[in-house]
């Protein structure tokens, strides 16, 4: 299993960018073919004084490699891509992951 994560900082304005991502940006990126399950967190606090908190946290999980990369060349991904970019370009840093159990 690997994931697409997203990790967003604080927006300028918080419910602008919450209500395009939640009713905008989330049901286009659902649609990304061989998505297996999505996540969303809401960033609460650090136990790092001092550290830089992010605000928001996706995780979209996909079978393989293979498959998140399919999904990110297919269309829907692209639209999920552009509205992200448009919206909230300066604020996600993305990485891929393995998930790995301990």
């Amino acid at each position: 299993m690997v994931k697409l994560v997203a990790v967003y900082s604080k927006p300028e304005n918080p419910s602008a960018f919450e209500k395009h991502y939640f009713e905008t940006h989330l049901p286009i990126a659902k649609k990304m073919p061989g998505l297996v399950k999505c996540e969303i967190e809401r960033v609460t606090g650090s136990p790092m004084p001092g550290a830089e908190t992010p605000y928001l946290a996706a995780h979209m999980y996909f079978s393989d490699m293979g498959a998140l990369q399919a999904a990110m060349k297919s269309e829907e991904g692209k639209a999920a891509a552009r509205d992200l970019l448009g919206f909230a370009g300066k604020y996600v840093r993305m990485f891929f992951t393995e998930v790995v159990n301990a």
